[in-house]
């Protein structure tokens, strides 16, 4: 199990095939392990990460993975959450279903995106009260700029118009914006991209929440409009954002907050 902690495989006896499913920035890397006699587990690994880090620190992901579940979402057991002196790790259950992004058949795509818009709305629907994780502009914007200065904003994997962009450029962008105002913080995913959404093939309905590290109270746009921005770029039809919006209750895009909350996206 090369590249696998030996105290990891050890402990859990992660001998059977393994597939490396993804390898994101900062040397974080996604295994699914098919264990022979009892399933198969998804092993995230990634180098440590300082406490108050919000992007891909394992403890604080399996805080909220836990914690969700409990609300009643269907996201992967934790199985076991820790680190050796090389790297952190987080081991999960698997959750069957198909990523609601580039969804294969065209007649479907609107089901999906119906079924993404409600899974949204639900979950902004939980007791903002009952919520223990902060992801508000004080504590996001704390790590934007952190992450500017310590090199922490993956370059690569910017929107179309800031390719090219460094750190500094996307920070002075960010200073020189107004922030929009909070008016009400619900729980959000923080990362509610297509492809952290899983949906039952047979019935078309979320199946599986995936990726929960920057889950907590938020404005409601911090999730809308990374939905937007995934649904305009991968289908064909633009009226699938606008039906996305509509499904979960608004009336249309808050061109400001859309803007503002994509910014913000690219420092995580």
């Amino acid at each position: 199990m090369a590249g696998l902690p030996f105290t990891l495989t050890s402990r859990l006896e992660l001998d059977g095939d393994r597939i490396l499913v993804a390898v994101r920035s900062d040397g974080t890397a996604i295994h699914r392990v098919e264990r022979r006699d009892s399933g198969a587990y998804f092993v995230k690994t990634t180098p440590h990460r300082s406490k108050d880090a919000l992007r891909f620190h394992l403890s604080i992901e399996a805080e909220r993975l836990v914690w969700l579940g409990k609300q009643g979402f269907p996201v992967p057991g934790v199985v076991d959450v820790g680190a050796d002196d090389d790297m952190m790790w987080l081991v999960t259950t698997a959750v069957e279903g198909r990523p609601a992004a580039d969804w294969p058949n065209p007649a479907e795509r609107p089901a999906v995106i119906a079924a993404v818009a409600d899974f949204t709305r639900a979950l902004h629907a939980l007791p903002a009260e009952g919520c223990p994780f902060n992801r508000s502009l004080a504590v996001s914007l704390r790590w934007a700029r952190t992450a500017a200065f310590t090199g922490q904003i993956d370059l690569n994997d910017l929107d179309e118009h800031h390719s090219g962009w460094s750190a500094q450029q996307l920070l002075d962008k960010l200073e020189a914006t107004e922030p929009p105002p909070e008016d009400e913080l619900v729980v959000c995913h923080g990362d509610l991209c297509l492809d952290n959404l899983l949906i039952d093939t047979a019935t078309l309905a979320v199946s599986g929440v995936l990726d929960v590290g920057r889950l907590g109270l938020a404005d409601r746009w911090v999730d809308l409009a990374i939905a937007v921005r995934d649904i305009s770029e991968e289908q064909s039809d633009d009226g699938q954002a606008d039906a996305f919006l509509r499904r979960y209750g608004m009336a249309g895009a808050d061109e400001r907050r859309l803007r503002y909350y994509r910014l913000l996206d690219e420092f995580f």
